[in-house]
């Protein structure tokens, strides 16, 4: 509601207005708002007003404009905090999305020198190379490369991977316990395969994630992951 003897200035409180049916579902990732002179007749409001409403919207990214076809609400970006162990499941599940995973490839390899010195393993010992797109909503949003000790997780096939997530797993059929892990992040430009299959543009900036995951003090995951820069920011709390 926008009321004209409310001491919020009328372009705030029509922000708020558009913001509450982001937050709470009514209006979707890129459903489309209505026109200037549809908000000036459906809130009682001027076209200085709306506009004002769009600028501080546009500048907050919840909208992005498409000439000659209007103004649509923005995907949602995901922030993660870098505070806790997190896993790509949980995460989407706390945000009212839908996760799944595609294994793109699963084979067992013999780990070269550069994957033995991350692994802490011996080179030639026997690893699970794993490869996954991970969606959420049915939306790509990583790209990910996980190698797994295969002496860890005998019996380990790709379907698995794609019924349960990763660390259920662990946890449910390993008795795996991640008890701390290490992560290493970077900007870089996707790649064409990347881009194909995240379904962005060659080149848009993506952070590329290096994950150790360890068990006391054996590392049972070493994990790159190409996530949409557009999709992904990580915080942290300085105390």
């Amino acid at each position: 509601m926008v009321e004209k003897d409310n001491r919020l200035p009328l372009y705030y409180q029509l922000m708020d207005v558009i913001i509450g049916k982001i937050e709470s579902g009514e209006l979707k990732d890129h459903d489309r708002l209505p026109s200037e002179r549809e908000l000036c007749e459906m809130y009682n409001v001027s076209r200085t007003t709306v506009r004002q409403t769009m600028q501080e919207l546009e500048k907050e990214k919840l909208i992005y404009k498409q000439h000659g076809k209007g103004t649509f609400v923005s995907p949602k970006v995901i922030n993660q905090s870098l505070l806790k162990f997190y896993s790509f499941t949980e995460e989407m599940k706390k945000i009212n999305k839908v996760p799944s995973s595609q294994v793109l490839d699963f084979e067992e390899v013999e780990s070269d020198i550069q994957l033995a010195k991350k692994m802490e393993i011996s080179e030639g010992t026997k690893v699970y190379k794993i490869t996954r797109l991970r969606f959420a909503d049915d939306e790509p949003m990583m790209y990910e490369t996980s190698y797994l000790p295969q002496s860890r997780f005998p019996d380990l096939h790709g379907d698995d991977l794609e019924r349960v997530p990763m660390y259920t797993l662990f946890r449910d059929k390993y008795e795996a316990i991640i008890t701390k892990a290490t992560e290493r992040f970077s900007a870089i430009p996707t790649s064409k395969k990347e881009a194909e299959l995240l379904n962005i543009r060659e080149g848009e900036p993506s952070l590329l994630i290096n994950r150790i995951s360890f068990e006391g003090d054996a590392i049972i995951e070493y994990t790159v992951t190409i996530a949409r820069g557009d999709k992904f920011t990580y915080s942290v709390e300085l105390n």
